[in-house]
């Protein structure tokens, strides 16, 4: 079975710092870029970042550009995506996920992402 799960949410107070991972389970990412989204509850999912299957394009939202960093490490011992996500604001919380599709764009939607891994909680709260 495809799927993807993400770790790394949790609590963090304002300021703070977090990172998540996304790594897959029946396939390898390299094959993919890998966006990464957040939805709170009652609103819409909306794109955070994304980045290419190979690493060298990154997009971001306008609203975490210089405070959210994507990577990825293609090893075949680590086929991980990771969100580093520094300088965290209350309006940050929400559950995060990663999704995978085959190119990266922060102009394609949820419903363009063919695999979805089931979410992440971060909080950002004092």
């Amino acid at each position: 079975q495809l799927q993807l799960v993400e770790s790394g949410g949790g609590l963090v107070q304002p300021g703070g710092s977090l990172r998540l991972s996304c790594t897959a389970s029946g396939f390898t990412l390299d094959y993919y870029a890998i966006g990464w989204f957040r939805q709170a509850p009652g609103k819409e999912r909306e794109g955070v970042s994304c980045i290419s299957n190979s690493g060298d394009r990154t997009e971001y939202a306008d609203s975490v550009k210089g405070r959210f960093t994507i990577s990825r490490d293609n090893a075949k011992n680590k086929n991980t995506v990771y969100l580093q996500m520094n300088s965290l604001k209350p309006e940050d919380t929400d559950v995060y996920y990663c999704a995978a599709r085959r190119e990266c764009g922060m102009g394609y939607g949820r419903y363009e992402y063919d695999y979805w891994g089931q979410g992440t909680q971060v909080t950002v709260s004092s």
